[in-house]
């Protein structure tokens, strides 16, 4: 919680000041009562002193003051809300390494799920577009609100040969520049899942030079195990993961590196990347809620004074 008027807190130092009077009243209280010393004959004329009734009633007002000087301060909380326009282009590597088993029951069946349950979990009002590469790249679905579109694409998805991550990046730009050229007002972000590196197209660093130039963060997810393998034309060719390359695009960036080895950490990942995109954080005020604390406490300070002492406190 913060206020956006803090300054005006320096007004709890009126209920400080009442509440170091009342305890000083209470210090001098004893003195005063000594003079009566028939204890016996005190009980019998006032057998019902007030005792913690005095001071329920004294700390009830002197919390509705400070409640009402809190509430005057404008009290704020930190809540996400939507962004009103956000837009996110989900690269999916679909390069015959995608095929490994390593991450049942594929790596390319694990990363379709997670790319299903992410286009379906984030806030409605975020564009979300879809990028296919392996030797080549393709936007598959332009960056937009309808999520049908993207799950039947991101369902049909087909392996091919080689691993094309420059142009991936080159291409999601280009659909996030064709959308909205102020790219970076947008908050926009692409989000980038790989389980290698680059073997053709332009490099890495080119595209994240780009990324760079129109302020678009690229998240990386590299996606497998380095016990991963495919059989291809009757030889067994093991695919490792390239955790490195995938963190030096995110670095350069100004995105963030993740890896997954399994299908619950990638659909977790793409969840967080995706509502870090969707959502942002704005400060609601919360005044009212301190203002009808501060009435009922005082409320209350008052009912127990006429209830038990017959006279407002």
């Amino acid at each position: 919680m913060t206020f956006l008027a803090p300054t005006r807190l320096w007004l709890l130092a009126l209920p400080a000041l009442l509440a170091a009077a009342y305890l000083a009243v209470q210090f001098r209280r004893p003195k005063y009562a000594v003079r009566f010393t028939n204890v016996e004959l005190l009980d019998k004329v006032a057998p019902d002193r007030p005792g913690w009734r005095r001071h329920a009633t004294a700390l009830a007002l002197l919390a509705a003051l400070t409640a009402l000087v809190a509430a005057i301060a404008r009290p704020a909380r930190a809540v996400e809300v939507p962004r009103e326009e956000a837009t996110v282009v989900l690269a999916l590597d679909v390069s015959l390494s995608m095929g490994a088993d390593d991450v049942a029951p594929t790596r390319i069946d694990a990363a379709q799920q997670a790319a299903q349950d992410f286009v379906e979990a984030v806030p409605d009002e975020l564009r979300i577009g879809l990028v296919a590469f392996s030797g080549n790249a393709a936007l598959l679905v332009p960056p937009t609100t309808e999520r049908a579109p993207l799950l039947r694409a991101v369902d049909n998805l087909q392996l091919g040969e080689g691993t094309a991550i420059g142009e991936a990046v080159f291409t999601a730009l280009d659909a996030l520049v064709f959308e909205r050229p102020d790219a970076e007002e947008l908050g926009a972000a692409i989000v980038l899942l790989s389980d290698g590196e680059t073997t053709v197209g332009r490099p890495d660093e080119a595209a994240a030079a780009e990324a760079v130039r129109l302020g678009v963060p690229v998240s990386t997810v590299a996606f497998g195990t380095d016990r991963g393998f495919v059989v291809y034309q009757g030889e067994t060719i093991p695919v490792p993961i390239n955790e490195a390359a995938l963190a030096a695009v995110a670095e350069a960036t100004g995105g963030q590196a993740f890896t997954a080895d399994t299908a619950d950490e990638l659909t977790t990942i793409l969840e967080g990347v995706g509502a870090e995109v969707g959502f942002e954080t704005e400060q609601r005020e919360i005044a009212d809620w301190f203002t009808g604390l501060g009435l009922l406490l005082a409320a209350a300070a008052a009912a127990g004074s006429m209830f038990w002492f017959s006279r407002l406190p």
